[in-house]
C-alpha cells in the first residue's frame, strides 16, 4: 500500500510528483525506521493513508529554528479517501499524541499554496503561517503548530 501511495500520480500532484514503482519497491522497507513517527491510517482493515513525523532537513527552506531540525508533519491519503475528514481526524490524533509525548515541541508543516484542501486542513489543525517561498517550482506555505498555543 505504501508503494501505491507514493506511485499515485494524483497523490504526487502537490509533493513533487509520483515516484517510479521499482524505486519504491527497493526503498520503502527502509523508510519506517528513518522517521520519528509513522502512522498507518486504515478504514475497515484497509490502509487508506499514512501520517509521518520527520525531522525537517536543515538544507531545505522553511524553518522556525534553523539549528534544531523541527518535527515536520506530513500525510498522504489515497484519492478515494479525500474529502471525507479522515486526514483532519487522523492528524488531530497524531498531534495530540505528539503533544503528550514531547510537550512544548513545535511541529511544522509545508504545503503548496495551490493545494486548497491542505491549506484548509493546516488552518483547521491550528498551524500558523511563518513564511511562503518557492520550492519544487511552486509557491509553498510553511506554518508552525505548538501544543502550548494550539487547542488541538
Amino acid at each position: 500500500m505504501f508503494i501505491e501511495l507514493f506511485a499515485s500520480p494524483e497523490v504526487g500532484t502537490y509533493i513533487g510528483g509520483s515516484r517510479p514503482r521499482d524505486e519504491l519497491e527497493r526503498s520503502v522497507p527502509e523508510v519506517p525506521g528513518q522517521r520519528p513517527g509513522l502512522f498507518v491510517i486504515d478504514l475497515d482493515g484497509a490502509m487508506i493513508g499514512m501520517i509521518t513525523l520527520d525531522r525537517r532537513d536543515a538544507e531545505r527552506r522553511g524553518h522556525v529554528r534553523p539549528d534544531d531540525g523541527e518535527n515536520e508533519l506530513g500525510y498522504m491519503f489515497l484519492p478515494e479517501a479525500w474529502g471525507r475528514g479522515y486526514a483532519a481526524e487522523a492528524c488531530t490524533a497524531v498531534l495530540g499524541w505528539f503533544a503528550d509525548a514531547l510537550p512544548g515541541e513545535l511541529v511544522v508543516l509545508c504545503t503548496q499554496t495551490a493545494n486548497d484542501r491542505a491549506m484548509r486542513l493546516a488552518a483547521k489543525l491550528g498551524f500558523t503561517e511563518v513564511e511562503r517561498f518557492e520550492e519544487y517550482g511552486a509557491e509553498q506555505w510553511f506554518g508552525v503548530w505548538s501544543s502550548v498555543t494550539s487547542s488541538g
